[in-house]
């Protein structure tokens, strides 16, 4: 049996991070491990490092929101807010690659004439195009940290509704316990990273419990910087859950489901010893490949500087969420 070690992404000296070099050092490790059967058990650290970008404006075809009203509770992170040439460029969207450089990939989403639809266990479902959620819900805007499960952070300013007036519209029976979110699919549009393609299980889709969807924290965002979501980003609507690891919000949803079980999930159903379902931010529990006692954040600032912090239970929102996990 041969054992093989991956890094954990604090054990490269400051002074010896070369971005580019790392990714492309590990795009070859996970060619090697494929090949020799390891499987998709190491696909989530793809593209840890940023690629050299150029080329075009990665928020084109966004519009501008005006003043959206800040929600006084969530004005600030902490932090500062991460630079918009980074955020916009530095993102994970499976459904268009495994890297982090897929900004240009993601604009072949198709967002016109986008559709939600609330089924399941409701006594009201309903079926929102973008103008239906414009109108019903008005949205304000929020200052969330953003941490990822492979241990870089940001800070981002979406904008949105919060979830819980998804809830209230459609009357949920007394039976839903768990609610399902399906991200959208077309396998001519969304090919996945190619070296994966045919062996995951499309479509993306994330659960929370429905005490966690109704909990104030939780947020779909429809904006981002003050425009509407770009698409890299999971344009026209994506989920926000700022407590749990950033694979917990699935972008560019299509269906929300009320269920009375809990339903599989991407990551989970995939290497489930890896991503919990839960996914809470936990710094005393390592990932099984690298500790999540510290993360890198990205910016502030026109480059990635990589700044180390402590990582904060619950990334730093357990007076709101604590209470849903005490036993």
């Amino acid at each position: 049996m041969v054992l093989i070690r991956v890094p954990q992404i604090w054990d490269i000296p400051e002074s010896q991070i070369t971005p580019e070099s790392v990714f492309i050092n590990r795009r070859k490790f996970l060619k090697q491990a494929i090949a020799a059967g390891i499987g998709v058990s190491i696909l989530p650290i793809m593209g840890c490092q940023q690629q050299s970008e150029g080329g075009n404006d990665p928020t084109a075809g966004t519009i501008s929101l005006g003043q959206v009203p800040v929600n006084p509770d969530f004005a600030t992170a902490g932090r500062s807010i991460t630079d918009q040439s980074l955020s916009s460029r530095y993102n994970n969207f499976y459904e268009f690659g495994g890297t982090k450089s897929i900004w240009r990939a993601a604009q072949a989403l198709p967002t016109d004439d986008w559709k939600v639809e609330v089924t399941g266990l409701v006594n009201q479902p309903k079926t929102y195009d973008l103008d239906d959620l414009r109108k019903k819900f008005p949205i304000e805007k929020r200052v969330y940290r953003f941490r990822c499960v492979e241990a870089w952070a940001m800070v981002v300013p979406w904008i949105g509704f919060p979830m819980k007036k998804i809830i209230e519209d459609v009357n949920p029976t007394s039976a839903a316990k768990f609610v399902r979110f399906s991200s959208y699919y077309d396998p001519e549009v969304t090919p996945g990273p190619g070296f994966a393609f045919g062996s995951l299980p499309w479509p993306y889709q994330e659960s929370l419990r429905i005490e966690e969807m109704a909990n104030d924290l939780a947020f779909f965002a429809t904006g981002i910087y003050d425009r509407t979501l770009p698409k890299q980003h999971g344009a026209p609507i994506r989920m926000v859950v700022p407590w749990k690891y950033g694979f917990k919000g699935a972008k560019s949803i299509v269906k929300i489901e009320f269920l009375d079980q809990q339903p599989a999930t991407f990551w989970h159903t995939l290497v489930p010893n890896e991503y919990d379902f839960e996914a809470n931010v936990n710094p005393n529990k390592p990932h099984p490949r690298w500790s999540q006692a510290k993360e890198r954040l990205v910016g502030p600032g026109p480059a990635l500087s990589w700044e180390t912090v402590p990582t904060q239970p619950y990334n730093g929102y357990g007076e709101y969420v604590a209470g849903l996990y005490q036993t």
